[in-house]
């Protein structure tokens, strides 16, 4: 019985495992909420079904600035053809600094939060990537226990 379940998992994992993820993918993450915004977004494969994803984003104003990197493992499954869906956990680490001369309210610090990923996506054969994703974190250092969520649309290039 065993080997018939071993058997059968197997099975199971090299036909909805098998996703083809690309060596490379390079784009943009055009968040909205509590994110950056437009990231660029780099994503590199480690094997037929994981792979990480780097996103740097940087944002600016009148009175602030602020980057952040974020680095998420990802796990990636077919669901047919060029369709994929992908969940991954990760990380965020950042810098802020905001000047409000008129209030004497000034303040900089660098930030850390962990991340989680699920989305879907679309690889066309000509190379282009379409995905759209959420990304919940929470603060862990200098950003109390803040929760955010980021919903992204993002477009990449594979290579």
């Amino acid at each position: 019985m065993r080997r018939l379940l071993f058997t059968f998992s197997l099975v199971l994992l090299v036909f909805v495992g098998n996703s083809q993820i690309s060596k490379h993918a390079i784009g943009l993450r055009l968040g909205g909420g509590d994110g950056f915004g437009t990231e660029i977004s780099y994503q590199h494969g480690l094997t037929d079904i994981n792979r990480m994803e780097f996103d740097l984003g940087m944002h600016s104003g009148n009175h602030y600035n602020a980057w952040g990197l974020a680095g998420i493992y990802q796990w990636v499954w077919k669901i047919d053809g060029g369709f994929n869906w992908f969940v991954g956990a990760g990380g965020r680490i950042g810098s802020w600094s905001w000047d409000h001369s008129y209030t004497g309210n000034d303040g900089s610090g660098i930030y850390l939060a962990a991340a989680g990923d699920i989305g879907i996506e679309y690889s066309f054969p000509v190379g282009i990537q379409l995905a759209l994703d959420a990304r919940p974190q929470i603060g862990l250092i200098n950003r109390g226990d803040s929760f955010q969520n980021n919903i992204a649309f993002s477009i990449r290039y594979r290579f």
